[in-house]
């Protein structure tokens, strides 16, 4: 009996080792300051990608190019809007396939740390959030509301159950998972919130993954942010103190791994600022310092990507700034995923800390110039097939529903105006940009906190046209319940202005449609004032390589190449003055179809041009 138990005891014991051998594990090593992967302790070097920012073509490409740097992780936000822009319509395909991508990832040898949000900032519209969030006009976002948590919660445990196979001890590669971002920059500090997101993420992910925060380098933020039972990270660049920065890590967490999440290697762009740049030797040496720390750091970001169609956020300090259409960064890997000096500088880095996989860096994509387009105008009678809203008083985009790109506002002159009269909207009730004309004249333009006053003449009954640009609603700060349209009452001299008819542009449906190269006017016509569409084809030449699109001459609007929209331009305002065509949006074979959307004015010429490289630091006009 005794030596059958003794058989028994050693067979237990060799398949419960055989069990750990097997299993896979992600914790955090607390005695020893550290992560643990599968028992052995671990160190991340990772990269922030935007699935979401960049075509799914090129997915493979990019996640390659990361993995050949030496990275071992990536970080992902998931942004909400993108993935349910109507209430309770889920999308996971095509370029929202999140799961696609996790497991190219996943094949390419890269784990990943997950940013779900449900408010991941980003420079992204609103955040992540849905516009449709704002239909509730007291809706208190990222905190305890329940007109908030509902559609929060009803999204995580869409996302959340999605993800859950993913997880590395589920057999996935997904080490981490951040609940929300950044807190405590935001005004409410509500600890209910917080804990209500992390029960959620506990519900549905269950009990052994790693839930981190992540906030900036102060006391308030780290208060705010943080919470027991998700562990605290921070956020520098290189513009701060290595030593002092993971002391205050230190204060909320005593214990474990040193963690930078984001860790910036470049910038944003605003409209009319200077193209952000971040020094190629600051950051690889200090990104070297914190790995001979043992800390795990994040590169926000690695390859930007692009705001494409209408996906740009904005900020709100003093006054109201749209972010670019590029988010090129100055990052490692350009907006168009071609290596960079910073790149190498990187992995030169990254060799002293980690054996870098044996071969090649792929190339850049193959680049085009496929030399100038002339465009005509078109005519169109209307760009809202559904007709008009008739409202009294103005209503904004969310009540109507029409949440991205543009509104036409419509009424009449209640009386004649011989002279010129200023047109006031008197509680900068302008979001964003508002182009005025009067019986198809254009008049001017009003615009957020800079031009609330213009003047206009006219007969009584003259139609008034008030064309409203959403410019991207702001993805930081206190200012996040970012309604747009006309937000308030527009007074012409002592007259409030009523009686409105309102259609919302569906321009992106009209493209798509081939509506708008249906109808050329003819080359003869002149170039005018005031918004007006263009169109042209790209003849094919056997080739579908990345290309960029400079506008010379042109004002401001937005282009589109086939069905996709690339975004705006504004190369009067700056810096960028070229726009990224991906090589996925062209055809090879058959022509392309360009047509441009030019707010303003114009140029005589009507051509635009496709150049093999970008340019992103011209600054113009200064707001």
């Amino acid at each position: 009996v005794y030596y059958f138990l003794v058989r028994v005891v050693r067979l237990v014991c060799f398949w419960h080792n055989r069990k750990t051998a097997d299993s896979r594990s992600f914790s955090i090593d607390y005695k020893n300051n550290c992560f643990q992967k599968d028992g052995k302790p671990f160190q991340y070097i990772s990269g922030s990608i935007h699935y979401s920012r960049i075509p799914r073509e090129y997915w493979k490409d990019r996640l390659l190019k990361m993995y050949m740097t030496g990275l071992n992780a990536i970080q992902v936000y998931v942004p909400w809007n993108f993935h349910e822009t109507v209430q309770g319509v889920f999308n996971f395909a095509g370029d929202r396939d999140l799961e696609y991508f996790l497991n190219l990832a996943n094949q390419t040898g890269l784990l990943v740390i997950l940013r779900p949000g449900p408010y991941i900032c980003a420079e992204w519209e609103m955040g992540g959030l849905p516009a449709w969030l704002l239909q509730k006009p007291n809706i208190i976002l990222r905190s305890a509301d329940t007109e908030y948590l509902k559609p929060a919660s009803e999204w995580l445990a869409e996302l959340l159950t999605k993800m859950r196979p993913w997880l590395y001890q589920n057999g996935g590669n997904i080490i981490s998972v951040q609940v929300e971002n950044e807190y405590g920059s935001y005004f409410a500090c509500d600890y209910n919130y917080m804990r209500h997101l992390h029960t959620l993420f506990r519900l549905f992910l269950g009990e052994d993954v790693i839930l981190f925060t992540t906030d900036g380098n102060t006391d308030k933020e780290m208060i705010c942010g943080t919470l027991e039972g998700l562990y605290a990270t921070i956020d520098f660049g290189t513009d701060t103190n290595i030593t002092a920065a993971f002391i205050r890590q230190r204060r909320f967490e005593p214990k474990g791994p040193l963690v930078n999440s984001e860790f910036y290697t470049g910038w944003l762009d605003h409209w009319g600022e200077k193209h952000a740049s971040v020094d190629t030797v600051k950051v690889s040496k200090m990104l070297g310092e914190m790995l001979s720390m043992g800390a795990s750091v994040n590169m926000y970001m690695f390859e930007g990507g692009t705001n494409f169609g209408y996906w740009n956020g904005a900020d709100h300090d003093s006054r109201f700034r749209s972010v670019v259409t590029s988010y090129d960064y100055n990052a490692p890997l350009s907006e168009a995923g071609d290596p960079t000096d910073k790149l190498l500088a990187i992995r030169d880095v990254i060799k002293n800390f980690r054996d870098i996989p044996v071969g090649p860096m792929p190339p850049a994509t193959p680049k085009f110039a496929y030399g100038f387009v002339t465009l005509q105008k078109v005519l169109l009678d209307t760009l809202s097939p559904q007709g008009p809203v008739r409202s009294q008083y103005p209503l904004t985009f969310e009540e109507i529903k029409q949440y991205y790109g543009f509104m036409l506002y419509r009424t009449t002159l209640p009386r004649n105006v011989p002279e010129p009269t200023p047109l006031i909207s008197p509680l900068n009730g302008i979001h964003d940009r508002a182009y005025v004309s009067v019986n198809g004249v254009y008049q001017g333009l009003m615009e957020r906190d800079t031009a609330l006053v213009m003047n206009v003449t006219g007969q009584q009954g003259d139609q008034l046209d008030i064309l409203v640009e959403n410019m991207g609603r702001i993805n930081f700060g206190s200012y996040i319940n970012d309604k747009k349209g006309l937000l308030g009452n527009l007074i012409l001299g002592n007259d409030v202005l009523t009686d409105w008819s309102i259609y919302p542009l569906d321009i992106d449906t009209a493209v798509a449609n081939g509506w708008l190269q249906a109808a050329h006017s003819g080359s003869a016509m002149e170039a005018g004032d005031g918004p007006m569409i263009y169109s042209g084809t790209l003849k094919s030449t056997g080739l579908a390589w990345d290309t960029f699109v400079k506008l010379n001459g042109w004002t401001k609007g937005q282009v589109w190449v086939n069905e996709v929209n690339l975004g705006r331009y504004w190369p009067q305002r700056g810096p960028q003055q070229t726009l990224y065509v991906p090589g996925p949006f062209l055809s090879a074979t058959q022509p392309n179809n360009i047509t441009v959307l030019e707010l303003e004015r114009a140029p005589s010429h009507r051509r635009i041009l496709f150049m093999d490289r970008p340019q992103l630091n011209n600054t113009g006009q200064k707001t």
